[in-house]
């Protein structure tokens, strides 16, 4: 069997963070079209005040997830970063390095293969909305 390599880009738009986007379908969408039956797909957001993560998509969570986001990385405390720049953005950039830009999810049978309380999330960290690009290479066998 010969490999696939396949690569997409979607964008989503968020509001200031910590906003978080459920982007499981999106990423299903392209392994779908990738046409592969067994490999993995792996996620990158673009910048550095976003992140790519897993979590149970449910009010209650996402709310805990970002009030934990925001205590690891609080705003409103001295960042050297916005002592450089003055733009009051510090604290984003440190969330998004703690929770890291990427994700490699296995492809099964030519479907995301998550847990049935999983779903892939985007995280805008910054302090203002932004449409974030999302890179999406599909590795594996047809």
């Amino acid at each position: 069997m010969e490999l696939i390599v396949y690569c997409r880009s979607f964008e989503v738009a968020l509001m200031a963070g910590p906003d978080v986007a459920d982007v499981t379908d999106e990423i299903g969408r392209v392994v779908a079209a990738s046409g592969v039956g067994e490999g993995s797909a792996q996620a990158t957001v673009v910048g550095s005040t976003g992140s790519l993560t897993t979590i149970e998509y449910e009010p209650g969570a996402v709310e805990d997830f970002k009030r934990a986001i925001e205590r690891l990385a609080p705003p409103g405390i001295e960042y050297m970063h916005e002592l450089a720049w003055r733009d009051g953005n510090g604290h984003s950039h440190v969330q998004a390095a703690l929770l890291g830009p990427s994700l490699v999810l296995p492809v099964r049978d030519g479907i995301l293969r998550l847990g049935t309380w999983q779903q892939a999330v985007l995280v805008n960290h910054d302090i203002r909305g932004r449409r974030r690009t999302v890179e999406v290479t599909v590795l594996g066998q047809g």
